[in-house]
């Protein structure tokens, strides 16, 4: 069965107080994931080791930075590189967050370059893709995500695809209340499924994970990651509330 995935992105949210207090919460729950089942925590910058050393002695729970940069090293000031991340033990990065698209103009080309930085890394990346409200409405969502995945996964070899992790994020449904339908998601995740099929064939689309980001909450995730091709959940607001998440990591299946 392919990785089952609750993963929280604080985004730019709590205080090194606060997030200590939500981890220490929904570790405490002692929720048991089965071994296809993981949960990472995508925190910001100053809180990757607080938080990897809160994880470290639980069973397939996980960190994730929240970006790099698309370069090696260098007079970059700000910036934080895959080979800092490497360096303290973290395993995962989210990439192309439409947010980070939106506000900072990250392009297809520059995602690319981040991707293959983690991989030499040995860092497994959450790669975003999606599309904004006007394209829904214009019925063009499936060709614009698929020049997504073209243009920043299709260079990959087909050994390096099947490290990476995909999160389908409808733009217009972030931050919003609007969720897309279970089916909605369903629809989308298998078409780019196929997509990658198209590419590398159905034996590695079939074996990479492709979870939903889109305004997931503790009373819709069961029903949103019972769909086939809907393996998880990029979880935003939510996974601030500790109630919250915990019910969502226990809706994996």
């Amino acid at each position: 069965m392919r990785k089952q995935i609750a993963a929280a992105n604080w985004k730019m949210n709590c205080t090194y107080q606060q997030g200590e207090q939500l981890l220490d919460e929904i570790l405490s729950a002692n929720i048991a994931l089965k071994g296809h089942q993981l949960t990472i925590f995508a925190v910001p910058f100053p809180y990757l080791i607080m938080a990897k050393s809160e994880t470290e002695e639980e069973n397939n729970y996980f960190v994730a930075a929240q970006n790099c940069y698309n370069k090696k090293s260098g007079a970059y000031t700000g910036e934080v590189s895959a080979e800092m991340l490497q360096s303290i033990g973290i395993q995962y990065c989210v990439l192309g967050h439409s947010e980070r698209r939106e506000y900072f103009q990250e392009s297809n080309k520059m995602l690319a370059e981040k991707l293959d930085l983690c991989l030499q890394y040995d860092i497994t990346p959450i790669f975003c893709c999606g599309e904004p409200l006007n394209i829904r409405e214009a019925g063009t969502q499936n060709s614009y995500v698929e020049v997504q995945l073209q243009e920043s996964l299709f260079h990959l070899s087909e050994s390096a695809i099947k490290r990476i992790v995909i999160a389908y994020e409808p733009i217009w449904a972030i931050g919003t209340g609007k969720t897309a339908t279970s089916d909605q998601a369903q629809e989308m995740h298998a078409y780019l499924r196929s997509v990658l099929a198209k590419k590398y064939g159905a034996e590695t689309a079939n074996a990479i994970s492709i979870l939903y980001g889109g305004s997931v909450k503790a009373n819709n995730a069961k029903e949103l990651f019972s769909q086939p091709d809907v393996d998880g959940g990029l979880v935003g607001g939510a996974s601030l509330n500790a109630a919250e998440f915990i019910t969502i990591i226990s809706s994996l299946k």
